[in-house]
């Protein structure tokens, strides 16, 4: 079974904050924080991902999509793809 996580981009740190959360739960783990310099393309994913959430014409469908590629990424990160 393959795992959802949640991204959000640390921008005074420069890193990608990673986290998961059990179904209907309200309570979210951190699982790690990567340096922008070790996956560029993901957190320019997730600034992206970010910045479809503020936009005034949200599109659930285009956050799922981007949502997609960022777990992409991750994974691919996660088994050594860089």
């Amino acid at each position: 079974m393959s795992q959802n996580f949640l991204f959000a981009a640390d921008p005074h740190n420069n890193e990608i904050i990673v986290s998961n959360s059990l179904k209907g739960r309200v309570v979210i783990n951190l699982v790690e924080r990567i340096p922008r310099q070790e996956h560029e393309v993901l957190y320019n994913a997730v600034t992206t991902l970010e910045l479809i959430t503020k936009s005034k014409s949200f599109d659930p469908g285009i956050f799922k999509q981007m949502d997609k590629v960022c777990q992409m990424l991750y994974s691919q990160y996660k088994e050594g793809y860089r």
